[in-house]
């Protein structure tokens, strides 16, 4: 140990020592800020992903959304409406503010174009079904959307005739309604009609002519397929001629004034 007393030179010490003093002087000459809390510093924002490029929403794709949200809203009403009007056809109005002014209404023999005809259709409907029925009523059976701005309806037309020799008659059909951008109904189109109406019975001479006239069916009174409004006759082909007979007055005051309003 003494052998090594003389190897450490002084001037290593006062290099330590020199050190030692400039550190010193360098933090009493910067005195120590205070520490900012945790609240007030900057919030960090996570860097958006690889591959996708953020841009600030426009004025345009703001409007573009909020046509679609009236859109969706629109659509969503006149779906809830059509499934709470239509088997309530033949005893109250429709609601018709799911649908626009100038809506084309098109069945396989017709066209009407204007909502003030479209409501006489459905006010006609009620009128004279109540006068050719005892019992007549719609029932929805099913509804879907083929596409984002159309609308189906598959529904069953029933009733009962009022005169004793015609049974009961029903014919199904769909109802194809088309919107627009805003949702509102401009188009309703009837097709796909299978018809089941009831056959007049021919009065009979003989009972040969009864035993003969009487097909082996379970149904004998009823007829399937399409019908031939020309050459067949009963209350279901009356009730379609005197409904087109009110839609083709030119005068539609002059109708109600004559016939009592269906409430």
């Amino acid at each position: 140990m003494a052998s090594l007393l003389p190897y450490l030179s002084c001037p290593t010490l006062i290099l330590h020592s020199k050190h030692k003093t400039i550190i010193q002087q360098t933090f009493l000459s910067h005195p120590t800020r205070p520490i900012a809390p945790l609240s007030a510093l900057p919030k960090l924002e996570p860097p958006p992903p690889l591959g996708i490029t953020q841009f600030p929403s426009t004025s345009e794709d703001q409007s573009q959304q909020h046509q679609r949200n009236k859109f969706y809203l629109n659509l969503g009403l006149a779906v809830r409406t059509l499934r709470e009007d239509l088997p309530l056809l033949f005893t109250k109005d429709l609601n018709y503010d799911i649908y626009r002014d100038d809506m084309t209404f098109t069945d396989p023999l017709n066209t009407f174009s204007g909502i003030d005809k479209y409501k006489l259709i459905f006010w006609a409907l009620r009128f004279h079904g109540r006068i050719l029925f005892r019992e007549i009523g719609i029932d929805v059976i099913r509804v879907w959307q083929p596409s984002e701005n159309v609308i189906l309806i598959r529904w069953n037309l029933r009733g009962t005739p009022r005169v004793p020799w015609e049974a009961m008659g029903q014919f199904q059909g769909t109802s194809r309604y088309k919107l627009d951008r805003d949702g509102k109904i401009y188009e309703h189109k009837v097709d796909n009609l299978a018809f089941n109406f009831p056959q007049r019975l021919k009065p009979a001479v003989s009972v040969l002519d009864l035993v003969t006239a009487c097909p082996a069916s379970p149904n004998p009174t009823f007829l399937w397929g399409p019908v031939d409004l020309n050459s067949y006759s009963s209350s279901w082909v009356e009730f379609y001629r005197v409904v087109k007979e009110t839609l083709d007055c030119e005068n539609h005051s002059t109708v109600h004034d004559h016939l009592v309003t269906c409430l």
